[in-house]
């Protein structure tokens, strides 16, 4: 058991073989596998292999119970039967071996010993004469910060089976059971102390700052919409313990998405962050708010992992669109947004979105518009909603008039400057929260001190419906959980 929960455990022993793969290795994984299937429960990889043992491996390669089967039931599991798989690479993971890691839900690494790669350096050197280290080129470091292939990277051994034994204590056992959980479970004194003490989170790296309160977000937010603040410091107010343990913390940092909880109830949280966002070495900066090709892969398969497990989805919107531009369009940003909006809009989970700032463009669709049935839709009384702002409005309808005024020392037609004046005031009215609200567009105008207890209301109404929270409307009745 880990965390009282009946758990499946397959782990190499590198000290025979260096963990290699015999044809009996094959039989034990596919008997655990087969067992998590059986039985529904979690099922954790302990990876530390040098693949197959070659002189042995016509018991292990071919045939319809060969090492292809492994990587079968690993996508049975992943897609159709949403058992979760942790997959840890302790050390070496190379050739085929490292598609089941690749084929569970999640990837942890550790920093200095972990190796994850279909070649290795020797073979890399004799298949293309390229010479490379082996922590450039699968380990830690590579996987987490510049393939996204792995989602976590731990500083040693021990950091990552703490780590494997947290996720697995956050795995929702039940829909139903969840919702019994007593009211108050995670809003206890600690989060309240460590709140006012300024105390450091301890599942957050990102989070440095000291955790929020509801008060404290007036402060927090700038008076100026167009400046930037900390998502992160807005997170630590409204989550339990003001902690959220990150997902690809190093992969796209304009996007936060991680596992969380609201008063004892698991959430995965996906969130944009505001102002200029570092990006990796020799990449120019990236604007925050905006939704890139990297970003968009990375929430899609962040929700797709969520709808598997069963955990429901929080939304917290400061959003202006998706990013355009040359490089954009070469990186396939239709393609990385169409999977970010299908992965959203077909999750069965509950999905519950707050609106904190801008939601505009198609990126306020993404991050589960109206149109896409979230079960409630909050916001701040600091939400504007349009499809774009009022400047950039004015600069698509007036833009080549204005620009014609420029060159003449800045005289504009009258009836010009009080169109665009018109047009200003027009969308600032219609940009305000209250707009939305009077017209259905928001369920309700929360303010920030009294966030936590709105989720809180919406999460546990939700639950009292195991699913799909997709649409009655929309959903054909033999798509029923039942059936699926």
């Amino acid at each position: 058991r880990v965390h009282g929960r009946e758990t499946v455990v397959v782990a190499n022993d590198p000290s025979v073989k260096a963990g290699s793969w015999w044809p009996e290795t094959i039989k034990k994984i596919l008997r655990a596998q087969e067992i998590a299937m059986r039985c529904r429960v979690p099922i954790v990889y302990l990876v530390d292999s040098a693949g197959v043992n070659l002189p042995y491996q016509g018991g292990v390669f071919p045939g319809q119970y060969g090492a292809a089967r492994i990587f079968y039931y690993n996508s049975i599991m992943r897609r159709y039967l949403h058992i979760p798989q942790i997959a840890a690479v302790m050390g070496q993971c190379i050739a085929g071996g490292a598609y089941l890691p690749a084929l569970s839900d999640v990837i942890l690494m550790v920093k200095g010993t972990s190796f994850m790669g279909l070649g290795g350096p020797n073979l890399v050197k004799g298949a293309t004469g390229q010479v490379v280290d082996s922590e450039t080129l699968g380990g830690a470091s590579t996987h987490t910060e510049i393939s996204g292939v792995a989602h976590y990277a731990l500083d040693n051994d021990e950091a990552c089976i703490a780590k494997i034994r947290d996720m697995i204590e956050r795995l929702p056992v039940s829909t139903r059971e969840i919702a019994l959980l007593p009211r108050g479970t995670g809003d206890n004194e600690a989060r309240t102390a460590k709140a006012r003490s300024g105390g450091t989170p301890t599942k957050n790296r990102a989070a440095s700052k000291s955790a929020g309160q509801g008060e404290d977000l007036y402060d927090l937010l700038p008076a100026d919409h167009r400046m930037s603040y900390d998502m992160h410091a807005v997170l630590r107010s409204i989550l339990d313990n003001g902690e959220i343990d990150e997902f690809q913390e190093g992969i796209a940092r304009e996007m936060i998405c991680g596992d969380a909880r609201i008063d004892g109830i698991t959430v995965g949280v996906i969130a944009n962050q505001r102002g200029l966002i570092k990006s990796r070495e020799g990449e120019k900066p990236r604007f925050g708010g905006i939704i890139y090709t990297e970003s968009a892969e990375k929430v899609a398969y962040f929700i797709d992992r969520c709808d598997r497990l069963g955990i429901p989805l929080l939304f917290v919107q400061d959003v202006s669109g998706f990013m355009v531009g040359t490089e954009a369009e070469q990186e396939g940003i239709i393609r990385a947004g169409a999977r970010f909006v299908e992965a959203m809009a077909t999750a069965r989970v509950p999905k519950l979105v707050l609106t904190v700032n801008h939601a505009s463009g198609a990126g306020y669709y993404a991050m589960a518009g109206q149109g896409f049935d979230p079960d409630f839709i909050l916001s701040w009384p600091t939400g504007r909603m349009a499809v774009m702002e009022g400047e950039s409005a004015i600069q698509a309808v007036h833009g080549p008039t204005l620009e014609a005024a420029k060159k003449k020392a800045g005289t504009m037609d009258p009836d010009v400057a009080k169109a665009v004046e018109e047009m200003r005031a027009d969308y600032e009215h219609q940009l305000d929260a209250r707009y939305a609200a009077a017209r259905g567009y928001v369920d309700a105008i929360v303010y920030p001190e009294n966030t936590r207890e709105m989720l809180s209301l919406a999460l546990r109404a939700t639950l009292h419906n195991p699913g799909p929270h997709l649409g009655p409307f929309v959903l054909p009745p033999h798509l029923s959980e039942e059936s699926s």
